[in-house]
């Protein structure tokens, strides 16, 4: 007799949990840890459309886990991040979007550039609030370029007295960028709804969702939308006083957006992307003094908060895994890409799981063989006694389907704990 969905969720959620507490589950959970746009090319859309048609790439979703029947997933409302008809409403500058002079299959492409200037800093920290509505949103976003001409907001505190400065918004530029923010939050609205739906009906039929939030590690924050990878390494150098002053004020922001996230998701999980704090582009010593401190407190008061950090160790963190092996145990989901394997679970593996490592080459260009012989030294050497869900090392956009149906049947048979 088939199992119900209920019953499917529950096995599913248990063995996740289990692997993650470092236990030891029935066989080692598999995902694809973010499938982005991989059910785009297994259901024949385009990328493009998977960003402009929500129907599209939630159906796309649905099939791909129906076949291939992961233990837990990313929401596509994260995968997939902003719909690209919202993006378009507003005039971001900051991604090239599928079709907008890249391949309509093509995925979307960040444009790091220095939103901020470096002399910015201190306007920065007296009020980010400010900062970002009169600064940063007018150089992201093209329709929102008025807003740079918008009375002090501070001014409104007075009340009534405060009163006259809101003739500033009656200009009809200001009044034109709001109602572009509003048609571009009209967009996300009706994105999200489907993303909550599609969440209850995976549930259904048995499928755990994997992270309810998403934040930045603070110094992360600056460097991608702020200074730029040029910018904040000179800023090390130049202002180091300015950016740690900096870290410090948005760090409790970025723990205050995935608590809200979480809250509003009811899923504990909180991803986190990291991207500048690996072996490649900062010294040890600068981790210790600009990464990790921040980094540190963000998934301490996760925990703190009953809620499962989940930081994707993008790059090689093979240095900084002594820092790791601190954290609390048991209470961490950690998505690794090329860090070193082995001595990743020699350091670690008591005390964060482990999931990810699974080359995407193999994925894309490789055998069934040569799949199947990664995935057991895998599933050998950082499966052994739990601890470890098998997950590819990053996005799966360019991955051969056939060769994904072999890595997944494959875990199932052999990964059974005996």
């Amino acid at each position: 007799m088939a199992k119900t969905g209920e019953e499917l969720y529950n096995e599913r959620e248990k063995r996740v949990q289990d692997a993650i507490a470092l236990k030891v589950p029935d066989r080692v959970p598999i995902w694809f840890q973010d499938a982005s746009f991989f059910p785009a090319k297994y259901t024949g859309i385009t990328f493009r459309e998977a960003m402009y048609e929500s129907d599209k790439i939630f159906a796309a979703y649905k099939k791909t886990f129906l076949d291939f029947e992961p233990d837990f997933y990313f929401n596509p409302g994260h995968a997939l991040h902003t719909p690209g008809a919202a993006l378009d409403a507003v005039g971001c500058k900051q991604v090239i979007l599928p079709g907008q002079g890249i391949s309509v299959n093509h995925s979307f492409q960040f444009v790091e550039a220095e939103y901020m200037k470096a002399e910015e800093y201190d306007e920065f920290i007296y009020d980010p609030t400010a900062f970002t509505i009169t600064k940063y949103l007018p150089r992201v976003y093209e329709a929102l370029k008025p807003l740079q001409n918008i009375p002090p907001i501070a001014g409104l505190l007075l009340g009534y007295f405060g009163m006259p400065l809101s003739a500033g918004f009656a200009l009809p530029e200001i009044a034109s960028a709001l109602g572009s923010f509003y048609n571009a939050g009209v967009t996300v609205q009706n994105h999200q709804a489907k993303a909550v739906a599609f969440v209850k009906e995976m549930a259904g039929l048995g499928f755990p969702l994997a992270c309810g939030a998403i934040t930045l590690a603070p110094f992360d924050l600056i460097g991608d939308t702020l200074r730029g990878l040029r910018g904040i390494l000179l800023d090390m150098y130049r202002c180091p006083d300015k950016l740690l002053a900096a870290i410090d004020k948005v760090t409790p922001l970025m723990i205050g957006l995935a608590l809200v996230q979480a809250k509003m998701s009811g899923c504990p999980g909180v991803f986190i992307p990291l991207h500048k704090g690996s072996d490649g582009f900062m010294s040890l010593e600068q981790f210790k003094t600009f990464y990790w401190p921040s980094l540190k407190k963000l998934i301490l008061t996760f925990i703190d908060e009953g809620l499962t950090p989940c930081p994707f160790f993008e790059g090689d963190h093979t240095q900084r895994l002594e820092y790791l092996a601190d954290l609390p145990k048991g209470k961490i989901l950690g998505f690794f890409d090329g860090t070193d394997i082995y001595k990743a679970k020699e350091i670690i593996g008591k005390t964060m799981c482990m999931s990810g490592l699974m080359p995407l080459s193999l994925l894309q260009t490789g055998t069934p063989e040569k799949v199947r012989a990664y995935a057991k030294k895998l599933i050998d050497v950082v499966g052994k006694d739990g601890g470890f869900i098998m997950g590819p090392r990053s996005a799966m956009d360019e991955a051969n389907p056939e060769l994904v149906k072999v890595w997944f049947d494959f875990t199932k048979e052999y990964g059974v704990y005996r």
